[in-house]
């Protein structure tokens, strides 16, 4: 089963929690802290394995949470740091968040690596609050939570040349004797539902990838058909075989059929119009072909070479498998995003974005105050409750970052319940 497209959760590991200890240790007089720092959380790291080629493991494993790191220790030993969660994923593997929708990698090589979700840094032990004021404190951070996030996963095939054109054009016919590969072929619409492959091999030793994308129709921009499913394989193609069935065995004109294809092509993607198109003239076995082919010629009025075959008889692939070589020669390969040629390796554009702000205070029914945000919410996660010393430094911090004033805003009394996550504590005026 070829897997395209899929939405995972991944999670990077949450730091090691600091702890509270002290030496006790003979002849070292008032021993002082020792509370070691927890180690920090494993990323979540996708890398390239060129012996994949689908997105399959994804479709069962939805989940995908990296280790903790290990807690401090007495005597001020560190915690052990989580070794990172390597994913493996095929070639042309691009990952998107899915709540902003931004690239976060494009993975082409083998062995290329991108930390998709980082691990939390670990909580620092008491030995690093200790100052000449409070030489013994009994404050100690719990671990950082890891970064976690929804992200979707879309495989956009590495292949140097797309074969396009309508459904039962022949273009899986043409790979199958062009390579090793074995498509599935049939006399009906949309027998290819997944891109083929085929490694091709010139008589002058020079070799390339080929894709039969699934069947384009009119209206594929717009997902009809197959369409985002074959338009996404094509984008990263340097050069497009257009096929076309020159004998019109359904009964459509060639070059009417020629105008639909490159229509979708440009309403998906623009770009997808740069990339040099080599004409197949397909069925020229059958007698009717030859004069469609002359009628196409004065039709056409760009200037694509064409070339006249019949993947059957396997008349014109040689001429044809050439041609297409040299276009892959001359033709550089192609980013996925728009880069200005003059000016894209020297230009870094600036967005301005607003700070996200620390908090959200919301009321619930009962009344309550219900404090939000990922910063307060990581600083409560952080804490260690289990000592006064590390509520007295919350209470602090949320001072310092204006909680209380806001309350008091959004009309909070003395004795009125807050919320903070699972937590819940009373304002004290």
């Amino acid at each position: 089963m070829f897997v395209d497209q899929t939405k995972i959760y991944v999670k990077g590991g949450d730091g090691g929690n600091g702890i509270v200890a002290y030496r006790r240790e003979k002849y070292v007089p008032l021993g002082g802290p020792a509370g070691g720092d927890g180690g920090k959380g494993a990323n979540v790291v996708f890398e390239v394995n060129e012996g994949l080629r689908t997105l399959m493991d994804f479709r069962y494993q939805k989940h995908w949470k990296a280790p903790r790191g290990e807690h401090g220790m007495s005597k001020n030993q560190h915690g052990k740091n989580a070794k990172d969660m390597i994913v493996k994923v095929p070639p042309g593997t691009v990952v998107i968040d899915a709540e902003t929708k931004e690239v976060i990698a494009d993975l082409v090589e083998n062995g290329q690596r991108a930390i998709i979700a980082k691990g939390g840094r670990g909580g620092r032990g008491n030995s690093r609050f200790a100052t000449p004021q409070n030489p013994a404190p009994e404050l100690a951070e719990n671990g950082e939570p890891g970064q976690e996030r929804d992200v979707l996963l879309e495989l956009k095939l590495l292949a140097d040349v797309g074969l396009v054109g309508f459904p039962s054009v022949g273009k899986s016919t043409l790979l199958s004797v062009v390579s090793s590969a074995k498509p599935k072929i049939a006399e009906y619409h949309f027998t290819t539902i997944v891109p083929n492959l085929g490694m091709v091999e010139t008589e002058d030793n020079r070799s390339f990838v080929m894709a039969d994308l699934p069947g384009l129709i009119e209206g594929a921009h717009q997902g009809v058909g197959l369409g985002h499913q074959f338009l996404r394989h094509i984008e990263r193609t340097r050069v497009i075989v257009h096929v076309i069935d020159m004998a019109a065995t359904e009964g459509r004109d060639p070059y009417e059929d020629y105008l639909t294809i490159n229509k979708e092509l440009e309403e998906y993607n623009l770009r997808l119009t740069e990339r040099p198109q080599v004409i197949v003239a397909n069925k020229m076995d059958i007698p009717e072909a030859e004069e469609n082919l002359q009628k196409f010629k004065e039709q056409l009025k760009e200037d694509y070479p064409i070339y006249p075959i019949s993947a059957i008889t396997r008349k014109g692939l040689r001429e044809l498998l050439f041609a297409v070589a040299d276009k892959i020669e001359q033709t550089p390969e192609f980013p996925l995003e728009h880069v200005d040629e003059e000016e894209g390796a020297k230009r870094v554009l600036y967005k301005h974005e607003a700070e996200p702000q620390d908090f959200f205070i919301n009321r619930d029914p009962d009344g309550a105050f219900v404090l939000s945000g990922d910063k307060i919410e990581k600083l409560f996660k952080m804490t260690n409750f289990s000592t006064d010393e590390s509520v007295r430094r919350f209470a602090r911090q949320l001072r310092g970052m204006g909680v209380d004033g806001a309350l008091r805003e959004k009309g909070a009394k003395d004795g009125d319940l807050v919320r903070l996550l699972e937590f819940e504590f009373e304002f004290v005026e």
